[in-house]
């Protein structure tokens, strides 16, 4: 059986952080009914285009604040992927969630309803940092919930964006060894970073804050990964440290280069057609959009189209390559048809390799840590 991993787009916030770019959206109100039919039909169709033998191995919702869907909507979407897929026994559920109050009240109805990973979105321990990043709780509720994610799901996990405007080394060191003080097996640290067409890109061109320095980034990123291993997570992704075993599996398929369907607003996919072939799908963005046309056809998708192998190949070696354990060469073959040296060229990893950014094996092509540094730059050169 071959793994498959579902995502399911929720596009609504309370409040919209300045630093996203994610497809998310404030509205008065949602109509839940509505919601519920479109996603499900949605999800009838993109099941629809998958040959047999494949086998659910994660559902993912986003975001978005998926936490703020009704936990029987949850309910009712986890019961029709599994009543239509055959479902792996160690099958991962996860929902993205806010650590409000009134959010937080729900925790016991998503897990109820199937969910057994909570991803909460923390992204600072200080005050200042929440109220700067937009965000709606603060420290005593984002510890709370924390607490409370602990005693109701199996596995739950947290993230935090760092390097923000002077935060020092001492500061993260601080910030960080508290997180690990409340961090169950898995945790994603961020660097924050300046998305384009964001209030944060105005006001950031504007000069009204500045972000550390390059010394000051990489010495926050050393620590974050010598630190995380201190405790027991080690980095498996540049932004995510897990112990083994504990990794997100959904995202895992993504950076694998593994199957994926995607439904909600502004969803992507990529999956293998009768015939072997890699399609990639988009749906509508905006939300009213997409209703409106899942209800007139059935499905939001924007886009179908067949992906080349040669393109597909590299889709999967530069995902693969922010991995720890890298590119497994044989699974891109096997996937694409393509070799290695198709889509990065020898000469081009052998001077990489000589400068102590990469190492390759018999069965696998990885980014060393020095490499992680310099990795818009290197993947750049790589397939140049």
């Amino acid at each position: 059986m071959m793994p498959l991993a579902l995502y399911i787009h929720w596009p609504f916030c309370k409040a919209k952080c300045p630093y996203c770019d994610f497809n998310s959206h404030v509205r008065a109100s949602v109509d839940e009914a509505a919601w519920e039919r479109a996603l499900l039909s949605e999800l009838d169709h993109a099941l629809s285009l998958l040959p047999g033998g494949y086998q659910l191995v994660s559902i993912f919702f986003g975001g978005g604040t998926p936490s703020l869907m009704p936990p029987r909507m949850a309910a009712t979407l986890i019961e029709r992927a599994t009543t239509r897929l055959q479902v792996s026994d160690r099958l991962e559920i996860t929902l993205e969630a806010n650590p409000t109050s009134a959010e937080a009240q729900t925790f016991e109805g998503f897990r109820h309803a199937g969910v057994n990973r909570l991803s909460l979105g923390i992204q600072s321990l200080r005050a200042a940092d929440l109220k700067f990043l937009g965000r709606q709780h603060n420290v005593a509720e984002a510890r709370a919930a924390l607490e409370l994610a602990q005693r109701i799901f199996p596995r739950f996990s947290f993230d935090l964006i760092y390097a923000r405007p002077g935060q020092t080394l001492a500061d993260w060191r601080a910030e960080l060894d508290e997180a690990l003080a409340m961090a169950g097996e898995h945790l994603s640290l961020y660097q924050l970073t300046i998305e384009p067409d964001t209030p944060f890109e105005r006001v950031y061109k504007a000069g009204d804050f500045t972000l550390p320095d390059e010394e000051t980034a990489a010495a926050l990123y050393e620590h974050t990964l010598a630190r995380c291993a201190e405790a027991g997570l080690q980095r498996y992704e540049v932004s995510n440290f897990a112990e083994p075993g504990q990794e997100s599996r959904h995202n895992l398929a993504y950076w694998r280069g593994e199957v994926y369907l995607g439904i909600g607003p502004g969803a992507h996919g990529r999956y293998r057609d009768h015939a072997g072939r890699w399609v990639a799908t988009t749906t509508v963005k905006s939300p009213e959009r997409w209703l409106t046309q899942v209800q007139t056809k059935g499905h939001g998708q924007e886009e179908s189209r067949h992906v080349p192998p040669l393109e597909r190949a590299e889709e999967i070696l530069l995902t693969a390559l922010r991995l720890r354990e890298g590119l497994n060469k044989g699974a891109l073959h096997e996937a694409t048809g393509v070799t290695l040296s198709s889509v990065a060229p020898l000469p081009a990893r052998e001077k990489l390799i000589r400068m102590g950014l990469m190492e390759e094996n018999n069965t696998h092509l990885r980014v060393t840590d020095a490499g992680l540094h310099v990795l818009d730059t290197l993947l750049g050169a790589l397939v140049a």
